[in-house]
């Protein structure tokens, strides 16, 4: 047999594999996780390849395959797909596949016990409350003493004297497997026809997407459940993406619910025992639900049936450091690799998937009204020239009296704008001096409620200053526009007596305050909710039929080319959170452009008018999904030299037809984390492999080490 080489990839920032030579007896294969010399140190990668030896280089060995199950063939198919089209190393693509490799053992095995069933004749109250309060069982023995208030001795001599069975159990538990046939709902006419579409694709066993585009309100969940069900049925994988970890947390009990046992969680908030438990789960292919945020797409799953994407317009789903990817489109890569289903679902689909549904690329099942009698709210605009609120105020007089109207009759009201703390900016009366972080070009935010200022780009944090920091005048640093602590602010004074809570990430807390706090809304304990974009997606308050928009206009402004639509999208989920029990909702939208397109479809209920004139505008100029676009962010410490780099990169553009380059140019924020930045914005025809000029381009330039570059294909943001 000829000799071969293992080509090795490890977790670090390199382009590609290393070759190495396979000592006898050691039989490596493709997806195996093996160890071999790199620099001075042993590390541990990945086998890409099995090549033959050429025997025209002297390598080095490989040292031993690590007994772990390898990546399957698909994940390293994904690896360099990703990779290639994102224009990063396979390396740091790795290093994401990679998260816990502890994982890459089998879980260390310790005593647990539980009730045996055969109880002595002597029972004591300390046996009786291990009995009655130490459960759930089994568990180590230091655990159900603590949920007791008894010894671990004594719920080890309990054991001796027959009344516990002690077992030497793995500490990682295996999560429970779903039932597909469990608690499934009735559903509606319609429900069940776009349920059996999704299910008729899931059987096919083959690649194909599917856009679920459904009003809000009219069983999304409920329906792409069943085909869910259908992938489980057949002992597959599934992974249901979702774009918050709020709503990771929050979505758990009704998946519970449905297939009768909590689905395995993955986000970045997990610790390390959980992250290594549904790592090492979900590459067993043990682990057969797993509900997660994007960074959940690069579990090495070996069986993989179905990826549903929920709220699949959300921005949140992009990765905007280290690996720039976008999950939902790397959904649908994974599932052209590996052969199975994707299931794309959205009250308001971009407009990229919808181009995709309509033009036959996608399968596209519609679910156009709410179930029985419960009707979509209406939505109505405050024109802010005609209804100016009073002077130092924010809310207007027609949301004040809406509000009223809905706790005079017991039910809730939602006030929502999409800033955290308590003002976006505070400024000195004496010199004029904005407050900004000391080392980036954003404002820093009051937060009232902690009696600081914060850097929402880079989490810098300090007390408020008593005097201006540039002309050191004192008591003069003055809070303007609002956040979400001054509208709750306000609120308490129209509405005395109201109970009023924040919802922002400032205020979430950990997952069970969260789940505390949308428990609460959802009982009615709550009388007014004020929040962010956190309140918008997922939840559902029976009580809740009042809906006001503190500032419609936020996010129209600055250079965003999907401002439009990420408008009319947030504004439709925002308004759709009320009326969705027995009793009508109403949404009222605060603004100075009634006249924009996205805000008249939302007041006339007509969203083909809007996706009509968005995706002209966008067709006329090229824009995605008509075109391509990526952009280039130029870093470093010394402001002249970036942008001297960032011209020099310009110079070297390869020659292409379709291609158009703008910049570079300083963006909004100029300066984050002390490197100063200049952004480029490359803009192609869609015959153009965009990608692939990204490669050749970024190949012919040398940064500093001091500097960064950084290519994001199809950027979502523009700061």
């Amino acid at each position: 047999m000829a000799a071969q080489n293992a080509q090795i990839l490890f977790p670090v920032n390199v382009p590609g594999s290393f070759d190495y030579s396979i000592p006898a007896g050691v039989n490596p294969a493709r997806g195996d996780f093996v160890y071999a010399p790199i620099g001075q140190q042993m590390k541990l990668g990945v086998v890409m390849e099995i090549v033959s030896d050429e025997g025209t280089r002297e390598l080095k060995d490989m040292a031993q395959v690590k007994a772990a199950r390898p990546l399957p063939p698909e994940m390293l198919s994904f690896i360099r797909w990703t990779a290639k089209y994102n224009c990063v190393s396979e390396g740091l693509v790795l290093r994401m596949v990679m998260r816990s490799y502890k994982a890459l053992e089998p879980s260390t095995l310790v005593t647990q016990f539980s009730p045996s069933g055969n109880f002595p004749a002597k029972m004591s109250a300390a046996r009786h409350a291990i009995l009655e309060k130490g459960g759930p069982f089994p568990a180590r023995a230091s655990e159900i003493a603590e949920r007791a208030g008894v010894s671990a001795g004594i719920v080890r001599s309990f054991a001796a004297a027959g009344g516990m069975l002690a077992q030497s159990l793995p500490v990682d538990a295996p999560f429970g497997v779903p039932n597909p046939a469990h608690g499934g709902m009735a559903l509606t006419p319609s429900q069940e026809q776009a349920a059996a579409e999704l299910i008729h694709q899931v059987a096919r066993r083959d690649y194909n997407v599917s856009l679920l585009d459904g009003v809000t309100g009219s069983g999304k969940t409920e329906v792409y459940f069943e085909a869910v069900a259908e992938a489980l049925k057949s002992g597959g994988q599934v992974l249901v993406l979702v774009p918050e970890i709020a709503l990771t947390q929050a979505g758990m009990s009704r998946f519970e619910a449905r297939f009768g046992v909590a689905p395995a969680p993955w986000h970045s908030q997990l610790g390390d025992a959980m992250r290594r438990r549904v790592w090492r789960e979900a590459a067993q292919g043990r682990a057969q639900l797993i509900v997660g945020a994007r960074s959940a797409l690069y579990l090495p799953f070996p069986d993989l049936r179905l990826i549903v994407v929920d709220e699949e317009h959300d921005t949140s789903y992009k990765q905007e450091e280290g690996v720039i990817y976008n999950a939902r489109d790397m959904a649908v890569v994974r599932a052209s690799i590996a052969k199975h289903s994707v299931i794309l679902a959205s009250a308001t689909p971009s407009l990229e998937s919808l181009v995709n549904a309509r033009t036959g690329r996608y399968a596209h099942i519609i679910l156009p009204e709410r179930p029985g009698a419960i009707t979509l709210p209406e939505i109505d605009l405050v024109d802010l020239k005609d209804h100016a609120p009073e002077k130092g105020d924010y809310i207007s007089a027609p949301l004040i009296e809406a509000a009223k109207a809905v706790l005079a009759r017991g039910e809730q009201a939602m006030l929502y704008l999409n800033r955290r703390g308590y003002a976006p900016l505070i400024i000195c009366r004496n010199c004029g001096e904005k407050l900004k972080s000391p080392d980036t070009d954003s404002w820093l935010v009051e937060h009232r409620a902690s009696g600081r200022v914060m850097c929402h780009q880079t989490g810098f944090s300090m007390k408020k200053p008593k005097a201006c920091p540039d002309c050191k005048a004192e008591d003069t640093l003055t809070p303007v526009g609002p956040g979400v602590e001054r509208v709750a602010e306000e609120a308490a004074r129209h509405f005395p007596g109201a109970k009023i809570e924040i919802f922002s990430s400032d205020t979430a807390g950990n997952p069970a305050e969260i789940a505390a706090r949308m428990a609460r809304m959802e009982q009615g304990e709550i009388d007014i909710l004020v929040g962010t974009q956190m309140v918008v997606k997922g939840h559902n308050f029976p009580k809740l039929t009042f809906v006001g928009v503190v500032d419609g206009d936020l996010a129209l402004a600055g250079g965003d080319p999907r401002a439009g639509e990420r408008t009319y999208q947030t504004l439709v989920q925002v308004a759709g959170r009320a009326g969705r029990a027995d009793k009508p909702g109403h949404a009222l939208i605060q603004t100075h452009q009634p006249e924009h397109d996205a805000l008249a479809a939302l007041a006339a209920g007509d969203r083909e008018r809007f996706i009509g004139a968005e995706l002209g505008l966008r067709e006329a100029l090229l824009l995605p999904p008509f075109g391509k676009l990526a952009a280039v962010i130029i870093s470093g410490p010394d402001q002249h030299k970036t942008e001297g780099l960032a011209k020099k990169f310009v110079s070297l553009a390869p020659r292409a037809d379709g291609i158009e380059i703008l910049g570079p140019s300083e963006p909004p924020i100029g300066r984050l984390r002390g490197l100063y930045r200049r952004r480029i914005l490359v803009q192609s025809e869609p015959k153009v492999n965009l990608s692939k000029y990204m490669q050749i381009w970024r190949k012919k330039a040398k940064i500093p080490s001091k500097y960064k570059l950084h290519i994001d294909i199809d950027p979502q943001s523009f700061m």
